[in-house]
């Protein structure tokens, strides 16, 4: 992640462009993108101010509460898919995203793997096995 201007450079520009000159002309002159330029100007007429916002932090998690309480549960008793669960927070008035999900069940331990060499890896009872690869096709270009 990139760092902000200095608060310099940002003054610098806003005092031009209050001087007289058009935020593409001092853009150019400071060597700054001229929607940069703008974004500053607007920021000015805003909060009165050209430093920048906050960058980073932490960020709380969106499932908590009463709602980490009963996803937890949810959870532990039934079986359940990821957008099923999005869709039944959504039901009870918290819109998350999958991923928000995923984090949750994760960090509770209980996310499922597929077992390696599964029901799709085996051949049918009924049918014939699969054939090994080198016999599958042959080549066209003879």
């Amino acid at each position: 992640m990139g760092k902000p201007y200095s608060v310099d450079l940002r003054k610098r520009v806003v005092a031009a462009i209050k001087g007289g000159m058009s935020r593409n002309q001092a853009a150019k002159h400071f060597g700054v993108a001229i929607s940069t330029a703008i974004n500053w100007m607007k920021r000015v007429d805003e909060t009165g101010s050209v430093a920048p916002g906050q960058m980073g932090g932490h960020k709380p998690k969106v499932i908590s509460g009463e709602h980490a309480v009963w996803l937890s549960q949810r959870i532990r008793n039934d079986d359940f898919t990821l957008r099923g669960l999005v869709a039944e927070l959504a039901g009870r008035g918290l819109k998350v995203d999958y991923h928000s999900v995923w984090d949750f069940v994760h960090a509770e331990k209980l996310s499922f793997k597929k077992k390696r060499g599964g029901w799709r890896a085996r051949s049918s009872r009924r049918g014939a096995s699969a054939r090994p690869v080198d016999k599958v096709s042959r080549s066209r270009r003879s």
